[in-house]
């Protein structure tokens, strides 16, 4: 964005004057006023997450893969929602993969000018063999961001599905995307600081659109999770509970039939079929 063109949204001057002068509880109710507006903010963009759902659906129901891409706090959040996805639902780990900027030693430490590369995302896509099918997920709160927008600039040219979650209208990437989200949170607390609202309101539609998926695909039963990963004595816990109470056996043996089967899934399986 040149000088002379208007500010986008994101990066207005925050309503909030002499931030520093603030007492913290002010501080922090302030903060708390703001990201109360977050939730309607999501809700408005309900019909278009609803579209890529399904596109995601249609996507992994052929067997293709979906990429999350994004740098900075966008980033970090594809990445956060992609690695949950197979301990909480047992999803394959190739069913979701997440590309951040400067790659996986950008999640703790920021990488110079990683995202300013507009061919950087898509030689990441090349690399993991991205072919038409599957479905490229932009994430960038500002929508500008070079190697977000290049990357489904590409993706286009190859026939390939793209959807996004931005947070500015009439942004480049949106016009890149086949199923724009677009999530108005518009200036923040601190000017600027797309960490906050804009990365509250990315959370919250990514959490969304994974779920919604996961359920989609089969992954959820009820309303319970009966492929997650084993991995602690707290899901372990709770997997025993979920035995117990489809098939009515005692602690100690619905456990047993858990841990040997692997899974809540597999476990009432092997009960009901005796």
């Amino acid at each position: 964005m040149s000088k002379d063109q208007p500010l986008r949204p994101t990066e207005k001057d925050s309503p909030y004057r002499d931030i520093p002068a603030m007492p913290t509880a002010d501080i922090l109710r302030e903060i708390n006023a703001e990201d109360k507006r977050v939730p309607q903010i999501v809700a408005a963009a309900i019909p278009q997450l609803e579209k890529l759902v399904d596109q995601g659906y249609q996507t992994l129901s052929s067997g293709r893969k979906i990429f999350y891409l994004g740098a900075g706090t966008s980033g970090r959040l594809g990445v956060v929602d992609a690695s949950e996805l197979p301990p909480t639902f047992g999803a394959p780990p190739e069913w979701v993969e997440a590309l951040i900027a400067g790659g996986d030693g950008a999640i703790r430490v920021a990488v110079e000018k990683a995202e300013d590369d507009p061919l950087g995302g898509w030689r990441d896509l090349q690399a993991r063999s991205v072919q038409p099918g599957d479905l490229v997920v932009g994430i960038a709160a500002s929508g500008t961001t070079p190697y977000v927008v290049g990357a489904l600039e590409k993706a286009r040219e190859a026939a390939i599905a793209t959807g996004c979650l931005v947070c500015n209208e009439d942004s480049p990437l949106e016009k890149e995307a086949d199923i724009p989200v677009v999530l108005r949170t518009g200036a923040e607390f601190i000017t600027g600081s797309t960490r906050m609202k804009a990365g509250t309101a990315q959370k919250l539609a990514l959490n969304m659109f994974s779920t919604a998926l996961m359920v989609r695909m089969g992954r959820v039963e009820g309303n319970r999770m009966v492929d997650m990963h084993l991995s602690n004595a707290k899901l372990i816990e709770r997997g025993t509970r979920m035995v117990q109470k489809e098939t009515g056996l005692a602690w100690e043996a619905a456990q047993e039939l858990l841990l040997a089967q692997g899974s809540v899934r597999q476990a009432v399986r092997h009960f009901k079929e005796g």
